[in-house]
């Protein structure tokens, strides 16, 4: 059992920046993939950020790539997502996710557990 408990985020301005963090439950937090979701109001939950279980390698969906980068502090128990240049149409609840698959992984359902999510807004 993992359990994930986000933090970091708020309301800035459109090219600014913001790092979220993701601290995780229990001892065997280095044997998950970590991901980062998103769902915008009235859109379904997206995929963000994917890091492999020792960090070595990571993935982002499109939108994100260039901009956001997915790290993770296995001595910390905690994944993190810093947010830089950000977007109005980076607004969302961002969510932290662990999945116990090797493969790097966008399905939300491959993703065994899930925070409760942290607020992000994006003004002009």
């Amino acid at each position: 059992q993992v359990q994930l408990v986000e933090s970091g985020g708020g309301l800035v301005q459109a090219g600014g920046s913001l790092r979220l963090s993701c601290a995780a439950s229990g001892r065997t937090f280095s044997t998950y993939g970590m991901g980062w979701f998103r769902q915008a109001p009235g859109k379904e939950r997206e995929f963000v950020a994917h890091i492999s279980r020792r960090g070595s390698s990571t993935y982002y969906a499109d939108s994100v790539k260039g901009r956001f980068t997915i790290s993770r502090d296995n001595a910390k128990n905690t994944v993190y997502l810093q947010m830089n240049s950000l977007k109005i149409e980076d607004t969302a609840v961002y969510y932290c996710a662990a999945t116990g698959r090797i493969i790097t992984t966008m399905r939300s359902d491959f993703y065994n557990y899930w925070g409760q999510g942290t607020q992000v807004t994006v003004s002009s």
